[in-house]
């Protein structure tokens, strides 16, 4: 297998295994106008087997979605071929916008101005609730 160094762009490294493509969809990464590669079941000395994502631009990325996906993530910006900074993510204490409530009575579902916005409850279990019905999330 063949996939070109990046000169100018991101690549995400320690994706759990098989979220590699869920990542790219909730990122709207299929939308770009540039070179994206997704490496699924890579061997990992830390983790046995991990996804990549390789993004040949520099682009916003959602670190909170990354973060709500594949907390232990880490993101390479890569500039003129060199690694130019290395950030980690983590679980976001709030989410918004990134998950819907599934409250039918909740306002976010009647009112849909409201953002829908969800607060981490429980960082070991990875439990986050609305703020406005303390619903939780899948």
């Amino acid at each position: 297998m063949n996939i070109d160094a990046i000169q100018n762009g991101i690549v995400i490294d320690h994706i759990p295994a098989g979220a590699g493509m869920e990542l790219y969809k909730h990122l709207g990464l299929d939308a770009l106008d540039c070179s994206v590669a997704i490496i699924k079941n890579a061997h990992s000395n830390k983790d046995g087997k991990k996804d990549i994502i390789k993004i040949d631009a520099e682009i916003d990325l959602n670190f909170d979605l990354i973060g709500y996906l594949a907390p232990n993530a880490k993101i390479n910006i890569i500039r003129d071929g060199i690694l130019a900074e290395k950030r980690a993510v983590s679980l976001p204490k709030t989410l918004t916008n990134v998950i819907k409530c599934k409250n039918p009575r909740c306002i976010t579902n009647g009112e849909q101005e409201l953002d829908q916005i969800f607060r981490l409850t429980d960082p070991e279990e990875r439990i986050y609730r609305c703020i406005y019905c303390e619903t939780k999330a899948n």
